[in-house]
């Protein structure tokens, strides 16, 4: 399981058929004044295209991830699916006895969620606590290899790749931050090695089931409490999600090479479907073109193909809103709520099950934390691990400071 250091490099050949491909778009008409109402209008769509193919420089941003992030690859062995080559950033903090930290993403995000925070994370300052932080590409993103058999689920994701990936790099101990599957991700990971490895965790998308019956006295408050303004729209928001804007999942947990399909073969296709996610699902985050087709070339040009990533939603959908099926964690646990997460959902139903030190919410930011909101989340994590913090010294002999 050795290291071995890792270069962006896509061959000419692709780009050169990326281009091709897009010169064949062919764009369907559009209802008059109907905006986003039904996906991204036409107009952005033939605007992004065109930039894709004519004015967007792939081996600018290449050389900038390659310049800004330290990659690396190294196999990890999956009981029953032989080794997988995983592909992460590994940045160390100058600090000595920084805190490691795996940032661990989600959909439709990948390791680049990590550019803005890490050098946040990783400085050093007798202010506030510094990390050695691990973002990997899940297995089937970015540049990781992905499962070749079925079956590839939670279990494996968590326990197998993320813990073995730490175990690997030296970190025997250590904390964790993540959104999206990396909510579900880093969750299992600390139901299954908190206390001996796994000491904290962090996520930005804080899910939780309501009360029931079999806590009479948490459902008996649920019933008579009101909830507050905040924990209102939160709901809100959250139906929204699922009545207007979840279509997807249902499709990429049941049927994802369907959708495999089409990724591949058009870049126009993957375009639409991930663009829609990008701008309807941030607190009015402004894009730039050029920043979003980054994200999007990400995907294009995975190691694994566009439409392997949409295979964790059929292995692990089932986790994803039945939490109350698997066992809780125990270890210290932080949340941030951001008003346009998906699911905004009553604090006080996470904390009825987890143990819950450290809580902010804020009045701007959307799924995209780490893009959207970089110094809040940062912050927040400091807060969570810094002296006089509910976790400091969480992991033995790595304060984080000088």
């Amino acid at each position: 399981m050795s290291e071995t250091p890792f270069q962006i490099n896509i061959p000419d050949k692709k780009l050169s058929i990326l281009r091709a491909k897009l010169e064949l778009a062919t764009f369907p008409d559009e209802l008059q004044d109907i905006g986003w109402k039904q996906g991204p209008p036409l107009a952005d769509m033939k605007r992004l295209v065109e930039r894709w193919k004519n004015g967007y420089d792939w081996r600018k941003y290449e050389k900038e991830l390659n310049q800004e992030l330290p990659m690396f690859t190294r196999d990890i062995d999956v009981d029953g699916f032989g080794a997988l080559n995983v592909h992460y950033v590994h940045k160390k903090s100058k600090t000595v006895d920084a805190i490691p930290l795996l940032f661990c993403h989600g959909w439709p995000g990948s390791f680049l969620e990590v550019r803005v925070i890490l050098p946040l994370l990783t400085a050093p300052s007798p202010e506030h606590p510094s990390f050695h932080v691990v973002a990997l590409s899940l297995p089937g993103f970015g540049f990781s290899e992905g499962s070749h058999k079925p079956g590839f689920a939670l279990d494996q994701y968590a326990e197998v790749i993320a813990h073995k990936l730490m175990i690997a790099l030296g970190y025997n101990e250590y904390v964790t931050q993540g959104g999206d599957w990396g909510f579900l991700i880093t969750r299992r990971m600390a139901a299954k090695y908190g206390g001996k490895h796994h000491k904290a965790w962090h996520t930005n998308f804080p899910m939780a089931d309501p009360p029931n019956w079999k806590s009479p006295l948490s459902f008996l408050s649920y019933l008579v409490t009101p909830f507050s303004p905040e924990e209102k729209a939160g709901l809100e928001r959250t139906a929204w999600y699922r009545n207007k804007s979840s279509g997807y999942f249902v499709e990429q947990s049941t049927f994802p090479q369907t959708l495999a399909y089409s990724f591949t073969d058009s870049p126009v296709a993957l375009l639409a479907w991930f663009y829609e996610k990008l701008v309807i699902w941030t607190d009015d985050y402004k894009w730039t073109d050029d920043e979003a087709l980054t994200w999007i070339s990400i995907y294009w040009f995975s190691r694994a193909g566009p439409g392997a990533a949409h295979r964790i939603y059929f292995e692990v959908h089932g986790d994803f809103y039945n939490l109350g099926r698997t066992s809780y964690p125990t270890i210290p646990m932080g949340a941030s709520y951001f008003p346009k997460e998906l699911l905004l959902l009553p604090s006080a139903w996470l904390r009825r099950l987890n143990n819950v030190v450290s809580e902010s919410h804020h009045t701007s930011g959307g799924h995209f934390a780490a893009t959207e909101r970089p110094k809040e989340l940062v912050e927040d994590v400091r807060k969570m691990f810094a002296k006089g913090g509910p976790a400091f010294g969480i992991v033995p002999g790595r304060s984080g400071y000088a």
